[in-house]
């Protein structure tokens, strides 16, 4: 080979990266990539006498006077030598004519560009490119060439990764699904129990607040029959503070029944939300399912935060409810979370009490149709659920992780109790789940629900 052939070279390089360890974030400039480059005023010959001795070449970077013009890659170099008559046509020209003659398009990506969307570039090719190397930018001015058999090995590796971290999280998924359902199912049990007392209270509260009002009664008989009782019977009357009685006792009866009733509806909306769902949905109460959920969680509001409940006529709907439960939990939970996060933000920042915004969950309910605002039939109608908050709402950035998070490629990779609501209310009910939000105004979930 000439020794002028040695300027054109400015160096040959496997990268340092190739004996990285390859993971799902791993980009392309991890792996082997090749500097060589030469300018093309170099003839063919030349370069294909150095590719003969560099067998994993994959090609050559194409500068003219430094500056990137293109690639050439091993391939086309040599179907131009090996054609009839090739090596005189061909092996003195330059590689600038011999590029010319190529007319291929290269693909070009920056060094940071992860190994499965590399491949996914490739794979939209035509045909004929596909086993063309690809040029990396991994500097403002630096090129180098990747050979497209090691981006398949490293495609396959970490598709093998992939598969085993799914495999894995499958696993633990379904372990985690079995413990709910157990727990689910030992809750319920639990509840039924607590419910059982609770009934018998219940139902006995009329009968000992009619009873109490007889004796009451039966008292103020004899006080009038025999007014001038005996010292002991008066004695008897002061210890126990009979006045007081009679007017304290009907109080404590109510107290009773107001405790009973609200241990009766936390039981059971206990209950509803372990529930598990059969094969077919069921007609439910929409109203019902929130108004537990929200008995719940009250204890996380403690009294910070006001829950405004606008409820529209609403008929029963088919749906399954334990699912169900299960999205209005999440995104009540969300906006609950947001608020006291945002409560405690303002006390650490010391922010006077008067310049407080209450933090308010307001929750509208109607039959609404799309026809109106999304051009859909004029039949169609649906179940609007709006769960609003006037926290401190979501950057676009949160917002686009949590659509991202909604995506099915993406639910293995990031499953969230968002992206299982979506699932639910989508896959399952066939409705919709929109999300809007703006820092400083507020969030907004809005569940649609067909009106079948």
């Amino acid at each position: 080979m000439p020794q002028e052939f040695n300027s054109f070279i400015s160096s040959l390089i496997l990268s340092p990266g190739s004996d990285r360890d390859l993971s799902l974030e791993s980009v392309i400039e991890e792996l082997p990539i090749y500097n060589f480059q030469v300018e093309m005023s170099c003839s063919g010959a030349e370069v294909a006498h150095f590719l003969e001795k560099s067998p994993l070449l994959p090609g050559a970077i194409l500068l003219e006077q430094g500056e990137f013009m293109g690639m050439i890659s091993r391939r086309r170099l040599l179907e131009f030598l090996i054609r009839p008559h090739g090596q005189e046509l061909f092996a003195q020209e330059t590689l600038g004519v011999l590029y010319s003659y190529t007319r291929t398009t290269i693909l070009l990506l920056p060094g940071t560009t992860p190994i499965l969307t590399a491949l996914k570039h490739t794979l939209r090719r035509s045909p004929e490119l596909l086993a063309e190397p690809i040029v990396v930018q991994t500097a403002a001015n630096t090129y180098k060439l990747l050979d497209i058999h090691d981006l398949n090995i490293a495609a396959w590796q970490i598709q093998g990764i992939e598969t085993q971290m799914r495999y894995e999280r499958n696993q633990a998924q379904m372990i985690q699904n079995d413990k709910m359902a157990r727990l689910g199912r030992l809750v319920d049990g639990v509840a039924h129990e607590i419910l059982d007392p609770v009934g018998f209270i219940w139902g006995n509260l009329t009968y000992v607040f009619n009873y109490s009002q007889d004796l009451l009664k039966l008292i103020a008989e004899y006080d009038k029959e025999l007014p001038q009782n005996s010292q002991k019977i008066n004695n008897l009357k002061e210890e126990i503070e009979l006045d007081f009685l009679e007017k304290d006792l009907l109080k404590v009866l109510t107290s009773i029944r107001t405790g009973a009733e609200r241990l009766k509806k936390l039981v059971t909306g206990l209950q509803n939300f372990c529930y598990l769902d059969e094969v077919h949905p069921k007609p439910v109460d929409l109203h019902a399912c929130i108004d537990g959920i929200i008995l719940l969680i009250k204890s996380r509001l403690k009294g910070e935060i006001v829950i405004i409940k606008n409820y529209g006529k609403l008929p029963p709907i088919s749906c399954f409810v334990g699912q169900l439960n299960q999205v209005l939990m999440n995104i009540i939970t969300q906006s609950v979370d947001a608020l006291l996060n945002e409560s405690v933000r303002q006390k650490l920042n010391h922010k006077p009490e008067n310049h407080f915004t209450k933090p308010c969950i307001e929750i509208t309910t109607e039959v609404i149709s799309l026809a109106d605002n999304e051009g859909d039939n004029a039949d169609s109608r649906w179940i609007s659920v709006c769960i609003a908050d006037n926290g401190p709402g979501m950057s676009q950035e949160t917002q686009q992780q949590i659509r991202e998070s909604f995506s099915l490629e993406n639910w293995a990779d990031q499953e969230t109790s968002l992206g299982m609501s979506y699932r639910i209310i989508v896959g399952r009910h066939g409705g919709k789940l929109n999300l809007h939000s703006q820092l400083g105004i507020g969030t907004e979930f809005k569940i649609l629900l067909p009106l079948i």
